[in-house]
Order: C-alpha cells, then structure tokens, then sequence
C-alpha cells in the first residue's frame, strides 16, 4: 500500500473514532434507568435490517468518501493544477530541486488557490449551500445550482485560452454532437476538457520562465568549456548566477503576480 493510501485510510480511521466518540455520549443518555451497563450495551446494537439504521450507516459511507475525493476535487475543478506545476517547473529552472520544499510549495498554492477561487466559492455557497441548508432547496436542485458557479470558473478560463479543441476531443470521444454553446456541454465533458488546458497553460508559462535559467546555464557551460574547465559541473557555477538575477529582479512576486493575472486578469 502506498502512503498517500495510508494515510487515506489513516484519516478515514480517525473521523471513525471521532463520530464514535460524539455517538457515545447520546446512547449513553439514552439508556434506561435499571438496565445494566452490559445489558444496555447489548440493547443498543445498531441493526442493520432496519431502514433507518441503514440509512444512517450510508450516510457516513458517503461522508467518507467525499472527504477522501475532496483533495481530487480541489485538483481537477480548481486553479490549483495550474499554480503547482509552474511553481515546479521554477524550481526546477532554478535548480533547486528540494528547494523550496514541497510543502511550502503545495501551502502556497492552495492560498493561492483559496484567493482565486473565493469569488466563485462564495456564489456557490449562496446560490446552493446556504438555501439548501435552510431547507429552501432538495438535493437535486441544490447540487443543480451548485455546478453553476464552478462551470463558469471552468469556462471562463477554456475561452481564455483558447483551448476549444480540448471541448470537441472530449465530446468526440463521448459520441456527443458537437456543441456550439457551452450549455451543451456536460459537466463530465467539461472537466477534463478543462484540466487539459489548464496543463497546456501551466506548461507553457513554465516554459517561458524557464528559458532565462536556460540561457545562464547555457552561457556558463560555454565559458567553463573555453577556459578548459571540462571536469567542473557547469550548474555548480550557474546556480549563485540564477539564484542572484532572481532575486533581483524580485522573482517570486512577478510569478506570482503572473499567475494570479493569468485567472484574474
């Protein structure tokens, strides 16, 4: 088993023990006055043949397995994708593979994350999850309306790039007709369609910062080779080069302005 299913696992093991825990204290005060503890313990044996207790009992199955698809959701709906792969490629330009490490990395891309995505997170909690949980809206009208807000973030970003011929591989493949406004298109479509230009972007950005370490990294190999130094690793000697012109000119806020302009400009 690998350990990002350990410690799915681990995690779904925890909210386990913590519904258990919050479940101990209503049986306890349930139980009649005179029975004894074992007794008592025997009488409220959860059983499973009854509707509600079933009911129940999906009920956490589905809790579960929505928070173990969560971080999967926050990759492919999310300007997330975009962020950590530019953020890696800049890391790798920079030749500093373990630096910074992946958790300041993964950190600032979910803030990030957080701050593009709160435009379209708080109409997705008007619109859907503050009526639905005021018992205005049922499940399906809910969820309905909850995909409205995320659509249009996913669009949005598709038009901005350009990137329709992502759309059309995706209904081709599905055997759909081929749509010509984006109602007709379905969600299950959209999404991958979306995560496709998301890494087209992301890789072309990458590229394009990329490209001056190249150059450093070209020009210092050129020299070391001119004055005879064949046994000196050239990206020994490029690296306080790339590490000074970055800090200079104030790398990491024209990267991340970069990318933030790139959602929200």
């Amino acid at each position: 088993m690998s350990r990002d299913a350990q410690r799915r696992w681990l995690g779904m093991a925890l909210v386990g023990v913590v519904l258990l825990a919050l479940a101990a204290p209503a049986r306890a005060q349930t139980r009649p006055a005179g029975v004894s503890g074992g007794a008592a313990a025997g009488a409220q044996l959860p059983d499973l043949g009854k509707r509600e207790n079933l009911s129940a009992a999906l009920q956490i199955v589905v809790v579960l397995t929505v928070l173990s698809l969560a971080p999967a959701i926050l990759i492919m709906m999310t300007s997330f994708t975009r962020i950590i792969i530019v953020l890696s490629l800049l890391r790798q330009g920079l030749g500093t593979p373990s630096l910074p490490p992946n958790q300041v990395l993964i950190g600032l891309s979910l803030f990030m994350t957080f701050l593009i995505m709160a435009p379209t997170w708080q109409r997705l909690s008007s619109d859907a999850v503050g009526p639905y949980m005021q018992g205005k809206l049922d499940h399906g009208t809910a969820l309905e309306r909850a995909q409205g807000p995320v659509r249009d973030f996913m669009i949005r970003q598709i038009d901005r790039a350009g990137n329709w011929e992502d759309v059309f591989l995706f209904t081709d493949f599905a055997r759909q007709p081929t749509p010509t406004r984006w109602g007709q298109v379905s969600t299950v479509t959209l999404i991958p369609a979306f995560m496709l230009s998301e890494l087209r972007t992301a890789f072309l950005m990458g590229f394009k910062i990329y490209l001056p370490f190249l150059i450093i990294d070209m020009v210092i190999a050129s020299v070391l080779i001119s004055m005879g130094m064949m046994m000196l690793p050239p990206v020994l000697i490029s690296l306080p080069f790339k590490l000074l012109l970055f800090v200079l000119v104030d790398g990491w806020r024209l990267i991340t302005g970069s990318l933030l302009g790139s959602f929200m400009g």
